[in-house]
């Protein structure tokens, strides 16, 4: 399935090279919404940073379906939001959510996150 991405590929700039592969939803590479939600767990292959990205308005079946995720390279992510470039050289366990109120991203407990 061809994805209509919301940055064309010519459009992408050098922001954040060298950080590896990354998964990250639709809602953001395609529909153009920011990054909501980011964590970093394992790597699940060699290029992999271990980093997703979630615009955290995504349903458990949206999420559930792979065809809404797919692997980019984190430089294009941080394309479609320079906000996560801080967090990057965050270890594994790390995760973030965006703080609407402070307009950055905050860290949060993945555990109890997930509990909601």
């Amino acid at each position: 399935m061809k994805k209509n991405f919301a940055i064309p590929l010519e459009k992408i700039k050098p922001v954040a090279e060298g950080y590896g592969g990354c998964f990250a939803t639709d809602v953001i590479m395609v529909d153009g919404e920011p990054v909501g939600y980011m964590y970093r767990e394992e790597a699940d292959f060699e290029e992999d940073s271990g980093w997703r990205f979630l615009a955290g308005i995504e349903s458990q079946n949206y999420l559930d379906d792979a065809n809404n995720t797919g692997i980019y390279d984190i430089n294009e992510v941080a394309n479609y939001d320079p906000n996560i470039i801080p967090m990057l050289d965050s270890p594994v366990g790390s995760a973030f959510e965006w703080d609407e109120e402070t307009e950055s991203f905050v860290a949060v407990d993945e555990e109890d996150d997930e509990e909601e």
